[in-house]
This record gives structure tokens, sequence and C-alpha cells, in this order.
């Protein structure tokens, strides 16, 4: 490495951190303006309560999660035979040490701040300030194919873990981590457009809780 342990730690935090305080920003000033929303932060925000605002996210956060974890344990399933003997058995060993708290509180919230609140909703504004000129409501194709993006780039996101796994990366592994993320990355992208974010940082969280139940796997 060219910087000691302690200097790389703080530059990856210092990374983390304007990232993810720019993805803040881009959802708090764009989200209002495209009908995106994150209900339970705008109701603590304003005083109100936060349980009428959260329960119409609940359930389905609850399926979208168990849908989309039982969705990336089957994308491993199918694709664990074609896959590297060495990317395998490192991803395993990975996913076993993994902390729990770390998929719920980075998987679950940092995630989806940073690529649903901040670059879905970017997507969602410039398509409707390039089309529209700012006016009108934007329509449900500039969202549909705002998610669609988003989550391929949420996939592609998750390579650089699989190549440090094994320092390379073949056609069946990009394939295997792009297709798996990417099909969450709908879902998530789905409930944030019509629930609100905490939906979707729910179904994420609750995701990672069906990997780690069934003791099985997902470079996440």
């Amino acid at each position: 490495m060219p910087f000691p342990p302690l200097v790389a730690k703080l530059l990856s935090v210092i990374q983390s951190t304007v990232l993810l305080s720019l993805a803040v920003l881009i959802g708090r000033g764009l989200a209002p303006k495209v009908g995106l929303s994150s209900p339970v932060a705008e109701a603590a925000a304003e005083g109100r309560k936060l349980l009428s605002v959260l329960q119409p996210q609940i359930i389905p956060g609850l399926i979208g999660g168990l849908a989309g974890g039982i969705a990336i344990l089957a994308s491993w399933v199918l694709a664990k035979p074609f896959l590297p003997l060495t990317f395998v058995a490192r991803a395993e060993e990975f996913n076993k040490i993994l902390p729990l708290l770390t998929r719920l509180l980075y998987g679950g919230i940092t995630e989806e701040l940073l690529v649903r609140w901040g670059l879905l909703t970017l997507l969602v504004w410039g398509a409707w300030r390039l089309f529209q000129g700012g006016r009108g409501r934007p329509p449900a194709i500039y969202f549909v194919g705002a998610i669609l993006f988003s989550s391929v780039l949420f996939g592609v996101g998750h390579l650089p873990l699989a190549f440090a796994l094994t320092g390379h990366l073949t056609a069946s592994i990009i394939c295997y981590v792009v297709v798996a993320n990417s099909v969450f990355g709908l879902i998530a992208g789905y409930l944030y457009w019509k629930k609100g974010l905490e939906s979707a940082i729910l179904a994420h969280m609750l995701a990672h809780a069906v990997i780690v139940t069934a003791g099985g796997f997902a470079t996440r």
C-alpha cells in the first residue's frame, strides 16, 4: 500500500463522507421537485408523528426485502457452478466474517442514500429538466429509466469488491455480481419511487438479514 493502514482508512472515510454528503444534498434539493420523498425524515424535520408515515412503507418494504434476499440467494445458487473456485471460496469466507451490523448500516442505509436518494433522484431530475424544461410532472418513463440505469450502476459498483477477492474478473463473475445486485436495485428503486426512501432502506436491511439467516452468500 502507498500509505500506512491508518492513513488509508482515514482517506477511505473522508471519501465516503464526501460522497454520502453530496448524495444527501442532491436528494434534499431535488427529490421534492420530481415527486420523490423520504416521508419519515420529512415528518421528523417538521415535527409530525412518524408512525403514520412509516406504516404505509412497512409491508412493501418487508415484501421487497424478502423477494430481494431470495433473488440474491437464487442468483448465487444458479451462478456458483460457473464461477471460479477461488472466487467462490474467498467470497463465502468474506460472507462469513462480514458483520451483520455493517450489512445493515452500510448496505441498508448508506447505499440507499447514495444510489436511490442521490443517484436515482439526480437521473430523474436530469431527464425532467432536459426534456421538459423543469415544467409539469415527470412521466413514469423517467422513473423507470432512472431505476434501470441506477440498478445497473449499483451492480457495477460491487465489482471492485469482487476484484479484491481474487485479483481478477472473469465474465462469469462480472455477470453474477452485476445481475444479482441489479435485480435488488430494481426492487429498491421501485419502492423508493412508489413508497418512499425508508421503504427501500427497510427492504435492503431485510434482504441482508434473509441472506445471513439462510446462511447464504451475496457479494454486497
